[in-house]
């Protein structure tokens, strides 16, 4: 395909010499159909570069979860489940909403979606870290500016035990409670949502919004197997950054977005300095030049997204 390209660039070239000088709008009008069409599949080629890790090209889960602040940070975690789910939509993504947990007056304390879609991961990847909302409070009665956060965690999504190994039930603590929030009259009435713990390394995963205990766990092991592969992946990483001398940190603090509604409009990624003024575009799911700039920084660094 490169060499496609490069084939068609010089034979543009030559072409384009002809139309020095000469008074041709024909010709002209097709050297630049030709020029648009070549830096199309150019771009297009050049996009598939970013994806290379061994996961990319899979599905997705993702977990938004508030921060501290109570209302607000509750408010924008939903804000921010509805922007990626906007942006699943635009790109004709299948999605699935595995566990939710409401907040106490407005909004979700966490939620986990499955997204199911060519480079779902590659592409999501992206977005994991920490996301900063400052803004009026609709909460507020003295109409004070607030600043709260929520955690995005990204994980690539395995179907079976090949990328993990089996998970023997000794490893398991499994835990039934009732579900909270929606879903209907069974869902309150019995202890249908599971919690799994996985007793060697403490990591947490669970399911309620399935009507069904078997599917909730189901649900929960799926999210738990992502979380065991993620852990794998985090590990290696750490140990290349180790051996080249660099210092790994992903933590809470690690913002990598500010979401600005007041005193001005503005989105801004920290990392690759990509920002606009247009903060309703982007919070009704128009990600992809953000996304793309993180994942050519990524490439460039030669890193492996540690944000």
């Amino acid at each position: 395909m490169w060499h496609g390209l490069i084939a068609r660039a010089d034979d543009l070239a030559e072409l384009a010499a002809l139309t020095d000088g000469a008074a041709d709008a024909e010709l002209e009008a097709g050297v630049e159909a030709e020029y648009e069409s070549l830096r199309t599949d150019y771009e297009r080629l050049r996009t598939t570069l970013l994806f290379s890790g061994e996961y990319d090209d899979g599905d997705a889960i993702i977990t938004i979860s508030a921060g501290a602040g109570g209302t607000e940070a509750t408010d924008w975690a939903e804000m921010l489940v509805r922007m990626y789910l906007r942006w699943c939509e635009r790109r004709g993504f299948r999605t699935e909403i595995l566990d939710q947990l409401e907040g106490e007056e407005v909004g979700l304390k966490s939620a986990t979606v499955a997204v199911g879609g060519r480079r779902a991961y590659g592409w999501l990847r992206a977005e994991r870290g920490v996301h900063r909302l400052v803004r009026i409070s609709p909460y507020d009665a003295q109409k004070r500016r607030h600043t709260t956060f929520a955690l995005v965690e990204v994980l690539p999504e395995v179907e079976d035990t090949t990328e993990v190994g089996e998970i023997p039930d000794e490893e398991l603590k499994i835990e039934t409670f009732r579900s909270q929030g929606a879903g209907g009259q069974h869902v309150n009435k019995t202890d249908s949502a599971v919690r799994l713990t996985h007793i060697p390394t403490g990591l947490v995963a669970q399911s309620q919004n399935e009507r069904s205990q078997h599917q909730n766990r189901e649900s929960a092991m799926k999210i738990l197997r992502a979380r065991l592969l993620e852990r794998r992946i985090a590990e290696r990483e750490a140990e290349i950054a180790e051996l080249k001398g660099e210092h790994v940190g992903a933590g809470w603090g690690n913002q990598i977005r500010s979401y600005v509604l007041h005193p001005y409009q503005m989105v801004k990624d920290h990392r690759t300095e990509v920002e606009t003024s247009n903060t309703g575009a982007v919070l009704d799911g128009d990600l992809d030049t953000f996304m793309q700039a993180e994942l050519e920084r990524v490439a460039t660094d030669g890193e492996r997204g540690t944000a």
